[in-house]
């Protein structure tokens, strides 16, 4: 339940309140208070202290379009997403940073577009102990460095807890892997802090799970939540994923996050990309990851499905009118 207080109920009030009713006290436009979803009905003790209250079936709360109908706009870097903007953020960039030479020619790529945020991997989560697993601090550094040479909006990945500050520090969007959907420590400490947090779909994860994530975030504090959909692992085994456009239109009708898609880690292989890529943007979505390499043959990770600079820009042409057709901006 979600009961938003009578603006005459003070500070200490609300606290007290919150410890009564085992409660996040959060600060939402009002005081409000954010119970589990077992209960039910509005305490009789609290009646003459409500404005308004929410009732829900389960633990989407804060996210729920119920609780708020429209898309919570998030400044995503020098745009705005959500809210009545129609914007579809492009993020581009290699899988990982592996030296300066490379994430600065992805930098000057999109620069060159006119794009604004890029994408790259310091600490990689990688199945094998044996790949590549990312520069780690090093790597931080240089998207901080590109960051600063071009004005970028940087995004990139915390793979645990052991180094979320580090993440947080150097990064303007903090990227919660679908191996890391679970980890406690990084929702926690993502909950305390105001930067823009985007959460991927662990491919075994129902949406439902997936929605719980971000209410850790939500109901700590931080408002600027983002979901994103890379493929979930079915019975087929042509692909490495597979995109679940149908849990994507569940969640625009259901959540008030915004949605981004990445359909390089959903299908493994770059022919599949551009076709997929068209369908994200078709349905109106707020962002679209796609990965792209200077020579993706010898990239360290994820290989097959990086785009070349080339094909990556000839993507984004095919994709500005598609984007225009549904009313969306593609920047």
């Amino acid at each position: 339940m979600i009961i938003k207080l009578k603006s005459t109920v003070s500070p200490e009030q609300a606290q007290t309140l919150a410890k009564e009713y085992q409660a996040f006290l959060l600060f939402d436009g009002a005081q409000t208070l954010v119970t589990g979803s077992a209960l039910k009905e509005l305490p009789t003790a609290l009646e003459s202290l409500t404005e308004q209250y929410w009732v829900f079936a389960n633990d989407m709360q804060l996210s729920s379009r119920k609780y708020r109908q429209e898309t919570r706009e998030i400044s995503f870097g020098k745009t705005v997403i959500g809210g009545k903007t129609k914007h579809t953020v492009l993020i581009g960039g290699p899988c990982s940073v592996e030296s300066e030479s490379q994430i600065n020619s992805a930098a000057q790529l999109l620069v060159k577009l006119g794009l604004n945020t890029l994408r790259g991997g310091a600490y990689k989560p990688r199945t094998s102990p044996y790949s590549f697993q990312g520069l780690g601090l090093a790597g931080l550094q240089l998207l901080a460095k590109m960051r600063e040479a071009y004005g970028l909006t940087v995004i990139t990945e915390a793979r645990d807890a052991t180094h979320i500050d580090e993440i947080i520090e150097y990064t303007d969007v903090i990227q919660i892997g679908a191996k890391a959907m679970y980890d406690q420590g990084i929702l926690r400490a993502c909950a305390k802090i105001k930067k823009p947090v985007l959460i991927k779909r662990g491919f075994g994860t129902t949406l439902q799970e997936l929605v719980q994530a971000a209410e850790f975030i939500l109901s700590g504090g931080n408002p600027n939540v983002m979901l994103c959909e890379r493929g979930i692992r079915t019975f087929e085994t042509g692909t490495r994923f597979t995109l679940d456009l149908c849990g994507v239109a569940w969640l625009q009708e259901h959540t008030n996050l915004p949605i981004v898609l990445d359909p390089s880690h959903a299908m493994g292989y770059a022919y599949g990309v551009p076709s997929l890529a068209k369908a994200c943007v078709a349905m109106g979505i707020d962002g679209l990851l796609i990965e792209t390499h200077p020579n993706p043959s010898v990239a360290k990770s994820d290989a097959s499905q990086q785009l070349t600079y080339e094909a990556f820009e000839t993507l984004y042409n095919e994709l500005k009118p598609i984007a225009q057709a549904v009313g969306f901006t593609l920047v």
